[in-house]
């Protein structure tokens, strides 16, 4: 059974490793897969303790947000991890940050 299509709020733990995301936007009608580390995500109350690695490298950055290459998923980290972020095996990347406006 797949899991349930993200909605914006919820909370998303990985099964490989320590990442922990929001979600931030997610497209409406659409099923949408969010996975870290080739596994899918589960809901985060409840998750399984993640196994320990020694991988010191993460993958997920804290306080990061990361995007679908539509820019129509959105995922904020809330705890990092070694996993990579993916969406129907395509990887999400950090969303750039907006240039603030000159105040000349």
């Amino acid at each position: 059974m797949a899991p349930p299509a993200p909605r914006p709020g919820d909370q998303l733990a990985s099964t490989v490793c320590t990442t922990r995301v929001v979600v931030i936007r997610a497209p409406a009608g659409k099923d949408t897969s969010v996975e870290c580390g080739g596994k899918p995500m589960v809901p985060a109350e409840g998750a399984p303790p993640p196994p320990v690695t020694s991988d010191a490298s993460p993958g997920t950055v804290l306080g990061k947000r990361y995007v679908d290459a539509d820019d129509t998923l959105e995922l904020l980290c809330t705890s990092p991890g070694a996993g990579q972020l993916t969406s129907g095996g395509a990887p999400l990347t950090i969303k750039a940050a907006k240039p603030l406006p000159a105040s000349d």
